[in-house]
């Protein structure tokens, strides 16, 4: 794909992302009769009535509100979006990025099909609870799991949390990584909120379909398994009349005697092991 599509790839994406959040900073405080917000949102029930433009929109969407904060946050997007991008490189890191976009959809159009299930097709009902869930629905998800990925791939680095403590990204990455598994279940399933089930979980299918593009999993191909073990069973194969151990000096080996340990000597200039009852006590070969 990269190579047909590569060309295609948007550089340095982070930058147009943190620019649409404050575009959308601007249009939330801006002093419009109307809360424009509300025509931005991902809701499906309206999307599904004709306002196709809302399954863009949403991204405009900042993930947190505007306060002091926000500054911070937006660097820390910055810098591990770039950092991410000059890792795995433009065209992937843009294919995580609109993959979360794209799941995000998913889980929207998902969850309007639940609860349409679940109220039986009453649309009054189904357009008030899509509208209060639409809020769900945004940004704020994809950049976790942008954390996530930054931590799979710099665990060592050190954040300071609270501008104090210095923690490794690896322990922050368990711990958000646990507190969205735990939201998916508390508060998706246990709560019947299927909103914020699929939006997380949909999140975390994105992020294992990255960490499966690294390759750390190959081990795990049944191809790769077979490999290996064949290789340890002709490993552990020797020809008959050759062993792994044999004294310099003595002759004996590990068939003769298996009580025996043999070492090398790091003194001797060449590769000659010797039986523990010479090791100490051979002619050093120079």
């Amino acid at each position: 794909m990269e190579r047909k599509f590569g060309k295609y790839a948007i550089r340095n994406i982070t930058i147009y992302i943190i620019g649409l959040y404050i575009l959308g900073y601007i249009i939330q405080y801006a002093p419009f009769r109307t809360n424009i917000t509300n025509y931005l949102t991902l809701d499906p029930y309206l999307i599904l009535q004709g306002q196709i433009w809302r399954l863009f929109t949403w991204v405009l969407i900042p993930p947190r509100a505007l306060s002091i904060w926000i500054f911070f946050t937006l660097y820390l997007y910055y810098f591990m979006g770039t950092t991410m991008e000059r890792t795995i490189g433009t065209f992937r890191y843009n294919v995580f990025i609109f993959g979360g976009m794209l799941f995000m959809i998913l889980s929207a159009f998902l969850t309007y099909f639940v609860y349409y299930l679940i109220t039986g097709g009453n649309q009054e009902l189904l357009a008030g609870i899509m509208y209060a869930l639409s809020g769900v629905f945004s940004t704020y998800y994809i950049q976790e799991a942008v954390f996530l990925i930054f931590a799979i791939c710099y665990p060592d680095i050190q954040l300071l949390l609270m501008f104090i403590i210095p923690v490794k990204v690896k322990y922050l990455g368990i711990l958000y990584a646990a507190m969205l598994a735990f939201s998916a279940i508390y508060d998706g399933l246990i709560g019947r909120n299927y909103a914020v089930f699929f939006a997380v979980f949909f999140q975390f299918v994105n992020l294992f379909l990255f960490y499966l593009s690294t390759g750390r999993l190959h081990h795990l191909k049944p191809k790769e398994v077979k490999r290996r073990q064949e290789f340890k069973q002709n490993a552990r194969v020797m020809p008959k009349g050759l062993t792994r151990h044999k004294c310099a000096v003595c002759g004996r080996t590990e068939e003769t005697n298996p009580e025996l340990e043999f070492r090398f000597c790091s003194k001797c200039n060449g590769n000659y092991e010797y039986c523990q009852d010479h090791l100490f006590t051979h002619q050093h070969v120079k």
